[in-house]
């Protein structure tokens, strides 16, 4: 094991321990505290950071073994479309949820009265979220596990990159790459930058229309989730959009698996971009970190 694959081992593995130990905080945060559980900027961010928490349990693992091994975990071919599924389509719904949420910013902050009643939340708030997962799980499901083609696994086996045979035989990966890739990102930027520039124009004195204060919370945690987004999704994209037209030779795959292992640092890091984010919970934390350091010094005076 080479000393960069060591240090990459650790540095992932102490970043997951504390991730999750952040994502549970967090969730407990959210939904045991009652007026931050109802409010609806906070139901994408729980759903976020449920998948998030399967993710680190079930899939960076995984990643470590291999860092530690140089090899997958179990060698079949069962394995290997398995821990695919827990992997790119888990990333890729994370990515259509939040670029959904980057939509969904500006109607909870300059348009309240369109989600004035039940029926206006389920169809504006609820329904997208579910139509979304709804999507991603039987899109990959379809496509991972119905055998249309021959999979090769040369690729997963030697850098830990799984690309399907159904995106390189027809227009499928054109469809994945665009829809639940490039899109998302686009997206994510066009109504991140948007949501700055309305929330500045509407900061004015002299426009009443919005409170400022009343969501500024709103706002600067959506833009600083979208800044862990962009900064750590967009080289995956670029990549991919890379290799499909040519432009990177197959010979740079290995390209790809860096992309790929930094692109689950959007999750990893997620946790510690909400705490941080929110003036709520950065008060609770500080209270642990305060009680936590009075047990010390009465456990010291003992």
């Amino acid at each position: 094991m080479t000393n960069s694959v060591l240090a990459k081992f650790w540095i992932y593995l102490f970043v997951n321990i504390g991730s999750l130990l952040f994502s549970l905080f967090v969730l407990h945060a959210l939904l045991f505290d009652r007026t931050l559980r109802l409010g609806l900027n906070n139901h994408i961010i729980i759903v976020l950071l449920c998948l998030g928490l399967i993710y680190e349990t079930l899939t960076i693992p995984w990643y470590l073994y291999r860092f530690w091994n140089g090899r997958p975990l179990v060698e079949s071919p069962v394995f290997y479309l398995f821990f695919y599924m827990l992997d790119y389509p888990m990333m890729i719904t994370q990515s259509i949820l939040f670029a959904w949420a980057t939509m969904e910013r500006h109607i909870l902050i300059f348009h309240e009265q369109w989600l004035s009643t039940k029926k206006k939340r389920l169809v504006l708030h609820y329904l997208p979220i579910i139509l979304i997962i709804v999507y991603c799980l039987i899109y990959f499901v379809i496509i991972v596990f119905v055998p249309f083609c021959q999979q090769s696994f040369e690729m997963f086996v030697a850098l830990n990159v799984l690309i399907l045979c159904l995106f390189e035989t027809t227009t499928l990966g054109t469809w994945d790459l665009f829809l639940n890739q490039v899109i998302p990102i686009l997206v994510t930027v066009v109504f991140s930058i948007a949501l700055l520039a309305r929330a500045i124009l509407h900061k004015r004195p002299a426009n009443h229309r919005v409170t400022w204060q009343k969501y500024r919370k709103m706002t600067i945690q959506l833009l600083s989730i979208s800044m862990l987004y962009i900064v750590f999704g967009t080289p995956m994209v670029v990549t991919v959009l890379l290799l499909n037209y040519g432009l990177l030779q197959g010979e740079n795959i290995e390209w790809l698996a860096n992309a790929i292992v930094i692109r689950t640092y959007i999750v990893l890091l997620f946790p510690f971009v909400c705490c941080a984010s929110l003036p709520e919970l950065r008060k609770k934390f500080r209270q642990i970190l305060t009680l936590m350091k009075r047990g010390q010094i009465g456990i010291q005076q003992n």
